[in-house]
């Protein structure tokens, strides 16, 4: 019972420090700042996390671990062509940073702390890349199309719903979605071998 507890404390200072990192980075957040949001006493909150940078490494592991499970169930299941999948991972993604805050503070704690771990991008933009080098042997998109530019490209895609979501440039609920499904269709009306055009 004490550690079903402590384990509850604990995931709830991880959300709470994501909504923190997120909307203040990691230098404009400070420990009386999260024990005030969380609820808790600065005492408590050392219990748990004994430094900022031990509890922004739990948030940045939090967030990743995320992206990496709709990651893996969107590439079991698979969308169709390995074009269709990168469409439906895009799309997957954009769903998840508008959703969760602490994937959102672990793409921005990978960017601003010294010492972070693994960048949030490593977690999807290696599947990304080779899904679209399936599609180029395969025929899916042109064969004059490099996916490495155009991985990058989602990555800058995702960056901008990050920051677009962040200052509250889409306020509606879906509505960061509905602009990343446009650009991707104007990326694949750009990338698709004629016959191959999806409906994103």
């Amino acid at each position: 019972m004490k550690q079903e507890r402590g384990a509850l404390t604990r995931s709830h200072l991880i959300a709470v420090a994501g909504v923190e990192f997120d909307r203040n980075g990691y230098d404009g957040t400070s420990f009386s700042r999260l024990s005030r949001s969380a609820g808790v006493s600065i005492g408590a909150l050392t219990f748990h996390f004994s430094a900022k940078a031990e509890l922004a490494s739990a948030v940045e592991e939090s967030g990743r671990s995320a992206t990496r499970a709709v990651v893996e169930d969107i590439t079991a299941r698979g969308a169709g062509t390995a074009l269709d999948t990168v469409s439906a991972l895009i799309l997957g993604l954009g769903r998840l940073i508008e959703a969760d805050a602490v994937v959102r503070a672990a793409a921005r704690l990978g960017q601003e702390r010294a010492g972070a771990g693994p960048e949030w991008c490593g977690c999807w933009l290696p599947e990304v890349r080779a899904l679209l080098g399936q599609a180029v042997e395969q025929g899916q998109v042109r064969p004059d199309v490099d996916p490495r530019p155009v991985a990058l490209l989602a990555a800058h895609l995702m960056g901008g719903t990050v920051a677009r979501v962040r200052q509250g440039r889409s306020r509606r609920p879906g509505a960061a979605v509905v602009e990343l499904r446009e650009l991707w269709r104007i990326v694949c009306r750009g990338i698709a071998a004629p016959q191959e055009l999806v409906e994103v």
